[in-house]
Protein backbone atom coordinates (compact mmCIF):
# COMPACT_ATOMS: atom_id res chain seq x y z
CA UNK A 1 0.00 0.00 0.00
CA UNK A 2 2.76 2.45 0.91
CA UNK A 3 4.33 2.20 -2.54
CA UNK A 4 1.09 2.60 -4.46
CA UNK A 5 0.54 5.66 -6.65
CA UNK A 6 -3.09 5.71 -5.45
CA UNK A 7 -3.64 6.91 -1.90
CA UNK A 8 -7.03 6.15 -0.38
CA UNK A 9 -8.14 8.84 2.07
CA UNK A 10 -11.23 8.48 4.24
CA UNK A 11 -12.87 11.78 5.11
CA UNK A 12 -15.28 11.00 7.92
CA UNK A 13 -17.24 12.74 10.65
CA UNK A 14 -20.80 13.33 11.77
CA UNK A 15 -23.28 15.11 9.50
CA UNK A 16 -22.78 18.89 9.48
CA UNK A 17 -19.20 18.79 10.76
CA UNK A 18 -17.91 20.57 7.64
CA UNK A 19 -16.20 17.73 5.72
CA UNK A 20 -17.50 18.58 2.25
CA UNK A 21 -16.94 22.32 2.73
CA UNK A 22 -13.25 21.87 3.45
CA UNK A 23 -12.65 19.37 0.64
CA UNK A 24 -14.33 21.69 -1.86
CA UNK A 25 -12.24 24.64 -0.70
CA UNK A 26 -8.98 22.70 -0.97
CA UNK A 27 -9.60 20.60 -4.08
CA UNK A 28 -12.30 22.40 -6.06
CA UNK A 29 -11.33 26.04 -5.58
CA UNK A 30 -14.49 26.98 -3.68
CA UNK A 31 -14.38 30.08 -1.49
CA UNK A 32 -15.65 29.85 2.08
CA UNK A 33 -18.77 31.74 0.97
CA UNK A 34 -19.35 29.29 -1.92
CA UNK A 35 -19.72 26.38 0.50
CA UNK A 36 -23.02 27.77 1.78
CA UNK A 37 -24.78 26.29 -1.25
CA UNK A 38 -23.50 22.76 -0.61
CA UNK A 39 -26.01 20.13 0.49
CA UNK A 40 -25.48 17.07 2.64
CA UNK A 41 -23.28 14.32 1.18
CA UNK A 42 -25.26 11.28 0.03
CA UNK A 43 -23.59 8.01 1.06
CA UNK A 44 -19.95 8.12 -0.21
CA UNK A 45 -18.71 10.68 -2.72
CA UNK A 46 -15.54 9.62 -4.55
CA UNK A 47 -12.98 12.10 -5.85
CA UNK A 48 -9.87 11.07 -7.81
CA UNK A 49 -7.45 13.95 -7.40
CA UNK A 50 -4.19 14.12 -9.34
CA UNK A 51 -1.44 15.31 -7.02
CA UNK A 52 2.03 15.74 -8.49
CA UNK A 53 2.85 13.72 -11.59
CA UNK A 54 2.28 10.16 -10.47
CA UNK A 55 0.23 10.28 -7.28
CA UNK A 56 -3.57 10.20 -7.13
CA UNK A 57 -5.48 11.00 -3.97
CA UNK A 58 -8.53 8.75 -3.81
CA UNK A 59 -10.73 10.82 -1.50
CA UNK A 60 -13.78 9.06 -0.02
CA UNK A 61 -16.04 11.75 1.41
CA UNK A 62 -18.38 9.72 3.63
CA UNK A 63 -21.80 11.16 4.43
CA UNK A 64 -22.29 11.54 8.17
CA UNK A 65 -25.99 10.78 8.59
CA UNK A 66 -26.75 7.96 11.03
CA UNK A 67 -28.17 5.62 8.36
CA UNK A 68 -24.97 5.85 6.30
CA UNK A 69 -22.74 5.52 9.35
CA UNK A 70 -24.48 2.30 10.37
CA UNK A 71 -23.80 0.82 6.94
CA UNK A 72 -20.12 1.82 7.02
CA UNK A 73 -19.58 -0.24 10.17
CA UNK A 74 -21.68 -3.25 9.12
CA UNK A 75 -22.40 -4.22 5.51
CA UNK A 76 -19.82 -1.87 3.91
CA UNK A 77 -16.97 -2.06 6.40
CA UNK A 78 -14.71 -4.28 4.27
CA UNK A 79 -15.10 -1.91 1.30
CA UNK A 80 -14.77 1.29 3.33
CA UNK A 81 -11.85 0.46 5.62
CA UNK A 82 -9.63 -1.78 3.50
CA UNK A 83 -6.45 -0.34 1.90
CA UNK A 84 -6.78 3.03 3.63
CA UNK A 85 -3.73 5.26 3.60
CA UNK A 86 -5.14 7.88 5.97
CA UNK A 87 -8.25 8.66 7.98
CA UNK A 88 -9.18 12.33 8.30
CA UNK A 89 -11.88 12.57 10.96
CA UNK A 90 -13.62 15.93 11.32
CA UNK A 91 -15.04 17.00 14.69
CA UNK A 92 -17.48 19.88 14.98
CA UNK A 93 -16.06 21.68 18.01
CA UNK A 94 -19.57 22.88 18.98
CA UNK A 95 -21.27 19.51 18.51
CA UNK A 96 -24.06 18.80 20.98
CA UNK A 97 -23.29 15.08 20.70
CA UNK A 98 -19.54 15.02 21.23
CA UNK A 99 -19.69 11.69 23.06
CA UNK A 100 -21.40 10.13 20.04
CA UNK A 101 -18.81 11.72 17.74
CA UNK A 102 -16.01 10.11 19.75
CA UNK A 103 -17.84 6.76 19.69
CA UNK A 104 -17.98 7.00 15.90
CA UNK A 105 -14.25 7.79 15.85
CA UNK A 106 -13.61 4.68 17.98
CA UNK A 107 -15.56 2.53 15.51
CA UNK A 108 -13.39 3.88 12.71
CA UNK A 109 -10.22 3.01 14.63
CA UNK A 110 -11.49 -0.47 15.42
CA UNK A 111 -12.18 -1.22 11.76
CA UNK A 112 -8.93 0.31 10.58
CA UNK A 113 -7.05 -1.79 13.11
CA UNK A 114 -8.55 -4.85 11.42
CA UNK A 115 -8.38 -3.83 7.74
CA UNK A 116 -5.67 -1.10 7.50
CA UNK A 117 -3.45 -1.26 10.60
CA UNK A 118 -0.76 1.01 9.08
CA UNK A 119 -3.18 3.84 8.25
CA UNK A 120 -2.30 7.35 9.40
CA UNK A 121 -4.87 9.04 11.66
CA UNK A 122 -5.69 12.75 11.56
CA UNK A 123 -8.27 14.64 13.61
CA UNK A 124 -9.45 18.07 12.48
CA UNK A 125 -11.09 20.01 15.29
CA UNK A 126 -13.23 22.13 13.03
CA UNK A 127 -15.19 25.40 13.24
CA UNK A 128 -12.77 26.81 15.79
CA UNK A 129 -13.85 30.32 14.80
CA UNK A 130 -17.04 29.69 16.80
CA UNK A 131 -15.09 29.29 20.05
CA UNK A 132 -14.16 32.37 22.09
CA UNK A 133 -10.55 33.19 21.21
CA UNK A 134 -9.25 32.97 24.79
CA UNK A 135 -10.66 29.44 25.19
CA UNK A 136 -9.61 27.92 21.85
CA UNK A 137 -6.35 26.36 23.00
CA UNK A 138 -7.91 24.83 26.11
CA UNK A 139 -10.85 23.38 24.15
CA UNK A 140 -8.56 21.99 21.46
CA UNK A 141 -6.08 20.43 23.91
CA UNK A 142 -8.81 18.82 26.01
CA UNK A 143 -10.40 17.12 23.00
CA UNK A 144 -7.06 16.05 21.54
CA UNK A 145 -6.00 14.51 24.87
CA UNK A 146 -9.13 12.33 24.77
CA UNK A 147 -8.50 11.36 21.13
CA UNK A 148 -4.83 10.56 21.75
CA UNK A 149 -5.71 8.24 24.64
CA UNK A 150 -8.41 6.56 22.55
CA UNK A 151 -6.14 6.09 19.53
CA UNK A 152 -3.39 4.58 21.65
CA UNK A 153 -5.76 1.77 22.64
CA UNK A 154 -5.65 0.61 19.00
CA UNK A 155 -1.92 1.28 18.56
CA UNK A 156 -2.57 4.38 16.46
CA UNK A 157 -1.01 7.80 16.90
CA UNK A 158 -3.39 10.63 16.02
CA UNK A 159 -2.22 14.01 14.73
CA UNK A 160 -4.59 16.90 15.30
CA UNK A 161 -5.22 20.32 13.79
CA UNK A 162 -7.55 23.16 14.86
CA UNK A 163 -9.29 24.37 11.70
CA UNK A 164 -11.88 26.73 10.23
CA UNK A 165 -12.81 27.53 6.65
CA UNK A 166 -12.41 31.24 7.39
CA UNK A 167 -8.62 31.39 7.69
CA UNK A 168 -5.39 29.68 6.63
CA UNK A 169 -5.63 26.90 9.27
CA UNK A 170 -7.34 24.65 6.72
CA UNK A 171 -4.37 24.90 4.34
CA UNK A 172 -1.93 24.22 7.16
CA UNK A 173 -3.77 21.04 8.13
CA UNK A 174 -4.17 19.66 4.61
CA UNK A 175 -0.59 20.56 3.62
CA UNK A 176 0.68 18.59 6.60
CA UNK A 177 -1.59 15.64 5.81
CA UNK A 178 -0.69 15.43 2.12
CA UNK A 179 3.05 15.80 2.81
CA UNK A 180 2.97 12.59 4.86
CA UNK A 181 1.75 10.78 1.72
CA UNK A 182 4.49 11.98 -0.65
CA UNK A 183 7.20 9.28 -0.75
CA UNK A 184 10.00 11.60 -1.89
CA UNK A 185 9.21 14.64 0.22
CA UNK A 186 12.73 14.49 1.73
CA UNK A 187 14.24 14.78 -1.75
CA UNK A 188 12.10 17.82 -2.47
CA UNK A 189 13.32 19.35 0.78
CA UNK A 190 16.98 18.56 0.06
CA UNK A 191 17.01 20.09 -3.42
CA UNK A 192 14.88 23.06 -2.40
CA UNK A 193 17.47 23.80 0.28
CA UNK A 194 20.25 23.61 -2.33
CA UNK A 195 18.28 25.94 -4.60
CA UNK A 196 17.75 28.47 -1.80
CA UNK A 197 21.44 28.45 -0.84
CA UNK A 198 22.64 28.89 -4.44
CA UNK A 199 20.13 31.68 -5.03
CA UNK A 200 20.95 33.33 -1.67
CA UNK A 201 17.22 33.40 -0.98
CA UNK A 202 15.68 34.33 2.35
CA UNK A 203 12.95 31.80 1.73
CA UNK A 204 11.85 29.27 -0.88
CA UNK A 205 8.45 27.57 -0.84
CA UNK A 206 7.28 24.77 -3.13
CA UNK A 207 3.51 24.57 -3.75
CA UNK A 208 1.34 21.99 -5.49
CA UNK A 209 0.02 23.88 -8.50
CA UNK A 210 -3.72 23.19 -8.32
CA UNK A 211 -4.44 23.18 -4.59
CA UNK A 212 -1.53 25.45 -3.59
CA UNK A 213 -0.83 23.20 -0.64
CA UNK A 214 2.72 23.56 0.67
CA UNK A 215 4.95 20.61 -0.27
CA UNK A 216 8.24 21.90 1.10
CA UNK A 217 9.86 25.10 2.34
CA UNK A 218 13.28 26.42 3.33
CA UNK A 219 13.91 29.50 5.49
CA UNK A 220 17.06 31.45 6.24
CA UNK A 221 16.33 32.38 9.85
CA UNK A 222 19.37 34.70 9.92
CA UNK A 223 17.86 36.93 7.26
CA UNK A 224 17.20 40.51 8.46
CA UNK A 225 13.66 40.15 7.10
CA UNK A 226 12.90 36.77 8.63
CA UNK A 227 9.18 36.46 9.45
CA UNK A 228 8.32 34.40 12.50
CA UNK A 229 4.63 34.03 11.55
CA UNK A 230 4.22 30.24 11.56
CA UNK A 231 1.15 30.46 9.32
CA UNK A 232 2.71 32.67 6.63
CA UNK A 233 2.95 29.89 4.01
CA UNK A 234 -0.70 28.97 4.38
CA UNK A 235 -1.66 32.66 4.22
CA UNK A 236 0.22 32.86 0.92
CA UNK A 237 -1.63 29.75 -0.31
CA UNK A 238 -4.95 31.34 0.56
CA UNK A 239 -4.11 34.68 -1.07
CA UNK A 240 -2.69 33.21 -4.28
CA UNK A 241 -5.59 30.81 -4.66
CA UNK A 242 -8.07 33.67 -4.36
CA UNK A 243 -6.02 35.63 -6.90
CA UNK A 244 -6.15 32.66 -9.29
CA UNK A 245 -9.92 32.51 -8.85
CA UNK A 246 -10.15 36.20 -9.75
CA UNK A 247 -8.04 35.58 -12.86
CA UNK A 248 -10.33 32.72 -13.87
CA UNK A 249 -13.40 34.93 -13.57
CA UNK A 250 -11.71 37.37 -15.95
CA UNK A 251 -10.88 34.45 -18.28
CA UNK A 252 -7.17 34.99 -17.90
CA UNK A 253 -4.52 32.43 -17.02
CA UNK A 254 -2.27 32.94 -14.01
CA UNK A 255 1.36 32.00 -14.80
CA UNK A 256 3.80 33.98 -12.66
CA UNK A 257 4.06 36.89 -10.29
CA UNK A 258 6.80 39.33 -9.21
CA UNK A 259 6.47 41.68 -6.25
CA UNK A 260 9.08 44.20 -5.15
CA UNK A 261 8.84 46.06 -1.86
CA UNK A 262 11.17 48.40 -0.02
CA UNK A 263 12.89 45.60 1.92
CA UNK A 264 12.37 42.42 -0.06
CA UNK A 265 11.10 40.95 -3.31
CA UNK A 266 9.03 37.84 -4.02
CA UNK A 267 8.96 35.79 -7.22
CA UNK A 268 6.35 33.14 -7.97
CA UNK A 269 6.87 30.93 -11.02
CA UNK A 270 6.24 27.45 -12.36
CA UNK A 271 8.76 24.86 -11.21
CA UNK A 272 7.27 21.75 -12.85
CA UNK A 273 3.97 21.02 -14.58
CA UNK A 274 2.51 20.23 -11.13
CA UNK A 275 4.35 22.62 -8.82
CA UNK A 276 5.09 26.31 -8.36
CA UNK A 277 7.89 27.93 -6.40
CA UNK A 278 8.00 31.19 -4.48
CA UNK A 279 11.38 32.77 -3.82
CA UNK A 280 11.77 35.63 -1.33
CA UNK A 281 14.89 37.80 -1.56
CA UNK A 282 16.18 40.69 0.55
CA UNK A 283 16.71 43.84 -1.50
CA UNK A 284 20.35 44.94 -1.72
CA UNK A 285 20.41 48.67 -1.15
CA UNK A 286 22.88 50.73 -3.18
CA UNK A 287 23.16 54.07 -1.43
CA UNK A 288 25.79 56.25 -3.06
CA UNK A 289 26.79 59.50 -1.36
CA UNK A 290 25.77 62.66 -3.23
CA UNK A 291 25.71 66.38 -2.46
CA UNK A 292 22.33 66.79 -4.09
CA UNK A 293 19.44 64.89 -2.44
CA UNK A 294 17.37 64.85 -5.66
CA UNK A 295 20.26 63.36 -7.64
CA UNK A 296 20.75 60.83 -4.88
CA UNK A 297 17.09 59.80 -4.93
CA UNK A 298 17.05 59.47 -8.73
CA UNK A 299 20.29 57.51 -8.69
CA UNK A 300 18.98 55.16 -5.99
CA UNK A 301 15.73 54.61 -7.89
CA UNK A 302 17.65 53.84 -11.10
CA UNK A 303 19.99 51.49 -9.28
CA UNK A 304 17.05 49.72 -7.63
CA UNK A 305 15.36 49.27 -11.01
CA UNK A 306 18.43 47.73 -12.61
CA UNK A 307 19.14 45.63 -9.51
CA UNK A 308 15.56 44.37 -9.50
CA UNK A 309 15.68 43.40 -13.18
CA UNK A 310 19.03 41.66 -12.73
CA UNK A 311 17.81 39.77 -9.67
CA UNK A 312 14.62 38.77 -11.47
CA UNK A 313 16.62 37.37 -14.40
CA UNK A 314 18.95 35.45 -12.08
CA UNK A 315 16.07 33.89 -10.13
CA UNK A 316 14.25 32.87 -13.31
CA UNK A 317 17.47 31.36 -14.67
CA UNK A 318 18.00 29.39 -11.47
CA UNK A 319 14.41 28.10 -11.59
CA UNK A 320 14.90 27.01 -15.20
CA UNK A 321 18.06 25.08 -14.27
CA UNK A 322 16.41 23.47 -11.22
CA UNK A 323 13.29 22.51 -13.18
CA UNK A 324 14.78 19.28 -14.60
CA UNK A 325 15.90 18.12 -11.16
CA UNK A 326 12.47 18.63 -9.61
CA UNK A 327 10.78 16.93 -12.56
CA UNK A 328 12.98 13.87 -11.97
CA UNK A 329 11.99 13.81 -8.30
CA UNK A 330 8.31 13.84 -9.28
CA UNK A 331 8.83 10.98 -11.71
CA UNK A 332 10.41 8.88 -8.96
CA UNK A 333 6.95 8.68 -7.35
CA UNK A 334 5.94 5.88 -9.69
CA UNK A 335 8.95 3.67 -9.04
Amino acid sequence: MAGSARKKLLLMGRSGSGKSSMSNIIFRNYSAFDTRRLGATIDVEHQHLRFLSNMTLNLWDCGGQDAYMDNYFTTQRDNIFRMVEALIFVFDVESKELRKDIETFVLCLRNLYEFSPTAKIFALIHKMDLVVFEKRQDVYRALMKSLEDTSAMFSFKVQGFPTTIWDESLYKAWSSIVCTLIPNVDLFQKHLKNFAEISEADEAILFEKTTFLVISHVTNEHSPHFQSDSARFEKISNIIKQYKQSCSKLRTHFQSLSLRGSDCSAYLDTMTSNTMIMVVMSNKQNNKPSNDQTDQDLSAATDDTFAGEAENNIILANIKIARKIFEKIENLESR
